[in-house]
């Protein structure tokens, strides 16, 4: 963990995102179904209809809509939109399987310095922007100090390596 100063809130990690639902049901089977999260017990105190579920180290949880016909309907799938991110083994495999599932998407692909990420974006049900991506091959640099570091923990020790060999000059 970081100092005080760097970290003034002593976080370690993100828990969970809360995401308003037109149907918990239908959220629950694209969660589970179209990206592998498995449902987690919610406290039963809970006066109003939801789901908590969990996977690759963060929680989702459902909440139902008091008035589900007035969320916004998305339909343009727009990569600057809210979204969560997540990183993949095989790209071609997702697209394969989006595909496979009728989920409409789109591609991006983004440069830094001949380093390339590839991207795909779609909706859930209630049109919250889901994104994945290979970007660890991207590494994450902070703007002051030398430490280099990846989204991916797989890289990270890769990474720390070839800083050691070849260290980032901060213009």
């Amino acid at each position: 963990m970081k100092d005080v100063q760097g970290n003034p809130l002593h976080l370690k990690s993100i828990n969970h995102i809360s995401l308003l639902c037109r149907s918990v049901e239908e959220s629950i089977s694209f969660y589970q179904d179209v990206l592998g999260f498995f449902p987690i017990r919610r406290p039963g105190s809970f006066d109003f209809d939801g789901a908590w579920l969990f996977g690759y180290g963060i929680g989702i949880h459902l909440l139902q809509a008091p008035e589900p016909e007035k969320l916004p309907q998305k339909t343009e799938i727009n990569p600057k939109d809210n979204h969560i991110s997540f990183q993949c083994e095989s790209m071609g495999a997702v697209e394969k399987k989006l595909k496979e599932m009728g989920i409409k998407h789109i591609r991006a692909r983004v440069e830094e310095g001949g380093i390339f990420v590839d991207q795909l974006f779609f909706h859930d049900p209630d049109g919250f922007m889901i994104e994945i991506c290979n970007c660890d091959n991207l590494p994450v640099i902070p703007l002051s100090g030398d430490m280099v570091r990846s989204c991916s923990l797989v890289k990270f020790d890769l990474l720390q390596q070839q800083q050691k060999t070849s260290p980032v000059v901060q213009q």
